[in-house]
């Protein structure tokens, strides 16, 4: 961090189609108060005005301005400010703010104004949270959770990071980080020491603490329902060809996505689209018919096919109720990897063709639409129990969420595990240690400069 004063717009950028009502620009560092007296007060800039002087309002109090080119004098709008006093902000510098309206021109004109003064530099995308985290206002998982809560495209993808946003991951890993030093402890006490009269069961105190570390990570290893959301459940439709599987992802994307067409054969690839089911983000994947060809393109297809079947979270077998759809589901069951029939959901679509009574499957017609609020509370039902699977133990504890914390915490279970076999005590120390600075890894108790600038360079500019 360079101690610089850092300004970006924190709305987003108005455009000729989209201007904004409002659009807010910030700023962190020890000139920002200055740079809100020179924008403000006429003038200021040329007599070189202190930020100390009256012309800055109260702190934590919006006040309504005019906001003035300091070099030339000519008003650019007139609308609210404010400044916060540090330490006791978002980033633990003095901020200020400019909420402005949020036309183009207002916006290019009020930026210009502050790169004129020369007194700042635009910020660096993530610099903000950054700046944050380096004064100790937020660690990295609450950081990330920040940048999740921006990206949040659905219900439960918003939870989810506004839970990690107010620390539940931050206080999990602090209570593991806790539990291992006070282990570590121990075990350097009986180095220093051996012969010292030390308290009795002390080694089992160790091996019970080493054994409880690892069986909270080894159970939180397991939940996966953190990375899905985050990336999406997978879902896989399949079937023989022309069953109506293009049909029925147009009809759930509420697009055409798809080509659908009579030729059976005509999906050879993998289609994908994101859906919002019930605030749980799910990748929808049209997959090519199943069906015996000597095509090879086909049959390249059809081998992709069965490949994301069974690499889903869940399965959509769709067929077609106008023939014999019977024979043809039983097939494909016993050779669909990983068919589960609690979950994997049977949709019998072109009941408007046939309507077989039929128990177990969901009678649908993808040209209509009839039967689909009935087959989206299947999916959202399906959807709930993978989520919720292998997460019974947990104990309401916050998901992982990041393959930088499954790596992290992944190396961490491998050190308790060989601190549990080691033949030397001290050996075990050493091994106790990697594992807490593994932890440390995750949360930036342990620093590490290149892993900072991977997680802060994808944040947007401004945050």
């Amino acid at each position: 961090m360079d101690g610089a004063t850092i300004y970006a717009l924190g709305t987003p950028q108005p455009s000729r189609a989209h201007p904004g009502a409002l659009s807010v620009i910030r700023l962190s560092g020890p000139r920002a108060a200055a740079v809100l007296v020179f924008l403000t007060e006429p003038g200021a800039f040329a007599r070189g005005r202190s930020a100390r002087e009256p012309a800055l309002p109260a702190p934590r109090r919006m006040v309504l301005r005019t906001l003035y080119d300091p070099l030339g004098g000519e008003a650019i709008d007139r609308g609210l400010v404010v400044w916060f006093e540090a330490p006791n902000t978002e980033t633990g510098e003095t901020i200020a703010e400019l909420h402005l309206h949020g036309g183009r021109a207002v916006v290019g004109a009020a930026l210009e104004a502050i790169r004129r003064l020369d007194l700042c530099r635009m910020a660096e995308p993530g610099e903000f949270t950054r700046r944050a985290f380096e004064n100790g206002k937020l660690d990295l998982t609450q950081a990330e959770g920040i940048a999740d809560l921006v990206a949040a495209e659905t219900e439960q993808q918003r939870r989810l990071a506004l839970q990690q946003m107010d620390g539940a991951l931050h206080k999990l890993y602090e209570e593991w980080r806790t539990l291992g030093l006070g282990t570590l402890a121990h075990l350097e006490a009986a180095i220093d020491f051996p012969d010292e009269d030390l308290p009795p069961g002390l080694a089992q105190g160790v091996r019970d603490g080493i054994q409880r570390l690892r069986a909270g990570i080894g159970a939180h290893l397991a939940d996966r329902r953190g990375e899905r959301l985050r990336d999406g459940l997978h879902i896989a439709i399949i079937g023989p060809p022309n069953a109506g599987k293009s049909s029925l992802l147009n009809l759930l994307a509420r697009r055409d996505a798809a080509i659908v067409s009579e030729t059976a054969g005509t999906t050879r690839d993998v289609i994908e689209v994101h859906l919002d089911l019930g605030g749980w983000p799910v990748v929808l994947a049209d997959t090519a018919g199943l069906r015996e060809s000597t095509d090879v393109i086909e049959q390249e297809g059809v081998r992709r096919a069965r490949a994301r079947a069974a690499a889903a979270d869940l399965r959509l077998l769709v067929l077609d109720a106008s023939g014999d759809w019977q024979a043809v589901m039983r097939t494909l069951m016993a050779s669909t990897e990983n068919w589960d029939p609690a979950r994997d959901i049977v949709v019998l679509n072109k009941i408007d063709l046939a309507a077989p009574d039929a128990a177990g499957v969901v009678p649908l017609s993808a040209r209509s639409g009839a039967g689909l609020p009935d087959l989206l509370a299947r999916l959202e039902c399906s959807a709930s129990a993978v989520m919720e699977e292998g997460v019974q133990d947990q104990g309401g504890a916050p998901p992982l969420t990041r393959a930088r914390h499954r790596e992290a915490l992944a190396e961490a279970y491998a050190s308790l595990g060989r601190a549990l076999s080691a033949p030397e005590i001290a050996l075990a120390a050493e091994d106790l240690r990697l594992a807490l600075r593994a932890i440390g890894r995750i949360t930036g108790t342990v620093r590490v400069e290149e892993l900072l600038d991977v997680i802060f360079r994808d944040f947007c500019i401004g945050k």
